[in-house]
């Protein structure tokens, strides 16, 4: 049986291997779906343990998406924009390394929760591996501006001064956003594996009228980052479980040239809807 896995240090608790198998039993696809604990300097290594056991496709998780982009020989144009791979697919003598982190989070804004990017000002708060994930399909969407802050400037400069010339990109020093609003703002920092947001961290009333806030981190219960969003004044607020979702979504098309529906799975994982 083909064999696939969600590869991370943590991985136990990662739902990816109720979504995938889902993914196989709809659409009649034989496959084995397990997680692999690699050890923090034993990335390479468990990955070739993998490959040498028939392994065919990797999703990888936090901290070695970085490390994935170095071991894929071929790449996708996504996988080289976010300079990470969250996906990788052997192909025969090689891995190509694909990055569906983007591609989940719009298709979720856009079809799941029915919001428009185009035009609107969106806020992306946070400048790593998440924020470069997800930052050039939020741009090929044609955001009037995609702001990007952070609490280390510099690396919110970096990533603007990467994706300038896909769009209207820049890096927001946390200070100078006082006094604007936005209809999109994205959590891909850390802070929402938290208990609360830090008094002060951001400038209030940053959400404009309608807007939604969405946090790149999924759980049970209302993360730190929408607390805080929904006090702040956010008309609504969803977390990553639907990014999670179609971003494994895209991961089983390339691996087995099908495309998934994700509506029944998003209904199994929380069956009472909401964020």
């Amino acid at each position: 049986m083909d064999r696939y896995a969600i590869i991370g240090n943590p991985v136990a608790h990662s739902k990816s291997p109720l979504i995938q198998e889902a993914f196989a039993r709809a659409t009649g696809q034989r496959l084995r779906y397990e997680r692999l604990l690699a050890p923090l300097d034993g990335f390479a290594a468990t990955v070739q343990t993998f490959v040498e056991a028939n392994g065919l496709g990797l999703n990888v998780t936090i901290p070695f998406k970085l490390q994935a982009f170095a071991l894929a020989r071929e790449r996708s144009a996504r996988a080289q924009s976010a300079r990470a791979c969250n996906t990788l697919a052997w192909r025969g003598d090689h891995w190509f390394g694909d990055n569906t982190d983007g591609a989940g989070v719009v298709r979720d804004l856009t079809r799941n929760l029915g919001e428009t990017i185009a035009g609107r000002n969106v806020l992306v708060l946070g400048a790593g591996g998440a924020a470069r994930g997800i930052a050039g399909a939020l741009l090929a969407e044609r955001p009037l501006r995609l702001a990007i802050a952070n609490r280390t400037h510099a690396k919110a400069i970096e990533l603007a001064a990467q994706l300038e010339r896909d769009g209207p990109i820049s890096a927001a020093p946390l200070g100078s956003l006082s006094g604007q609003q936005f209809d999109i703002i994205i959590n891909a920092t850390s802070l929402g594996l938290g208990t609360r947001v830090p008094a002060g961290l951001w400038p209030h009333r940053l959400f404009a009228a309608q807007a939604l806030a969405y946090d790149l981190i999924y759980a049970d219960h209302a993360t730190p980052f929408l607390q805080w969003a929904r006090d702040e004044g956010a008309a609504r607020t969803a977390d990553g479980l639907g990014m999670l979702i179609e971003q494994a979504a895209e991961s089983f098309y390339l691996w087995r040239g099908v495309r998934p529906d994700t509506g029944p799975v998003f209904r199994m994982l929380r069956p009472g809807g909401g964020s």
